[in-house]
């Protein structure tokens, strides 16, 4: 009876056990091909460029936020194309068109990624500055990434609405109530949709995520768990980066506390700038006004010490008063 109940005990303990992707199995030299960048251990991620129409000026590696995939960076590339940009967008393992979708891939290989695509890409255009672009989640993987002291240089950073809620600017309900889920029913599906939270105020937008069959409608607990320990590594990294960085964060934006972006902010190192706009939300590359951030970016990447465009631009913490 003893020993039938060690194994019953066992068995549970293991359903239990948050799950993380298995790694590729063929280690060898990442590379670029013309629709896929090949990981360090073998897998095959989908690519998409979007290649300057004018003289090219910059690059951009662009890393795609939760539940997303590298099409989140059609609007703003084609828009960029046309002012002397080159951008390139994988889909980060876990979304999109790449292997074991839905399953957390583990903070390291994800910056692993990051890091090789700017290697490989710096390679392909030795002669103009390579910029690292990241929306939320992507952006706390481009911070991590930035922090490493063996990582490739990048001309500068751009990190949009950034993923950064973690752990130590959470309630302590909150990080119980994801301990439970992520140690006791790591398998359980979530999906938000009645929360009543909005990422964007472009609707259409929206819709067509909605019906993109590409676009995770539903996570695991523990891939929830996994993207928190992300927000956490962020946090931690944001000391620790030397890059000239460029913050973008709406006012409207529900799903990354106020107080977390300040919490980061207040940890960059200079030189660093930060763009809070009136109008925008959640997804600031893609809401209604979004080209006023892309102009942003443009202007920055291309002469980093004038005044932005938009005039957004905050130079001081809080970035927020108490009546906002």
């Amino acid at each position: 009876m003893r020993r039938a109940l060690s194994i019953v005990l066992l068995l549970l303990a293991a359903a239990c056990t948050p799950a993380l992707q298995t790694p590729g199995d063929d280690p060898q030299q990442p590379k670029l091909t013309a629709d896929a960048l090949i990981t360090r251990d073998g897998v095959r991620l989908p690519l998409r460029i979007w290649p300057a129409s004018t003289p090219e000026k910059a690059v951009i590696v662009a890393l795609h936020g939760f539940n997303d995939y590298s099409n989140a960076w059609a609007m703003p590339a084609a828009w960029w194309a046309e002012h002397g940009i080159t951008t390139y967008a994988y889909d980060q393992r876990g979304f999109g068109a790449g292997p074991q979708v839905g399953i957390w891939a583990g903070v390291e290989p994800m910056v692993h990624d990051a890091e090789d695509a700017v290697r490989l890409v710096h390679a392909r255009h030795p002669h103009v500055p390579v910029f690292l672009v990241g929306e939320s989640m992507g952006a706390s993987v481009a911070m991590v990434a930035l922090a490493d002291p063996t990582a490739p240089r990048v001309a500068g950073a751009v990190l949009g609405g950034p993923a950064v809620w973690g752990r130590s600017t959470m309630s302590p309900l909150y990080r119980a109530v994801l301990w439970f889920g992520v140690h006791i029913m790591p398998w359980d599906p979530v999906t938000g949709s009645n929360l009543g939270i909005w990422p964007s105020d472009n609707i259409a937008m929206l819709r067509a995520l909605g019906r993109d069959p590409l676009i995770l409608k539903r996570n695991r607990v523990d891939m929830v768990g996994g993207l928190v320990d992300l927000m956490d590594a962020s946090l931690a990294a944001a000391p620790e980066i030397r890059a000239p960085t460029l913050v973008l964060y709406g006012q409207k934006d529900e799903l990354i506390p106020r107080r977390s972006v300040e919490a980061m902010v207040e940890k960059l190192r200079d030189p660093h700038r930060i763009v809070v706009y009136r109008n925008g939300w959640h997804m600031v590359f893609r809401d209604l006004q979004c080209e006023v951030v892309w102009r942003d970016v443009l202007s920055w990447m291309l002469t980093p010490d004038a005044p932005l465009p938009s005039g957004e631009e905050h130079d001081r913490l809080p970035l927020f008063t108490a009546d906002k």
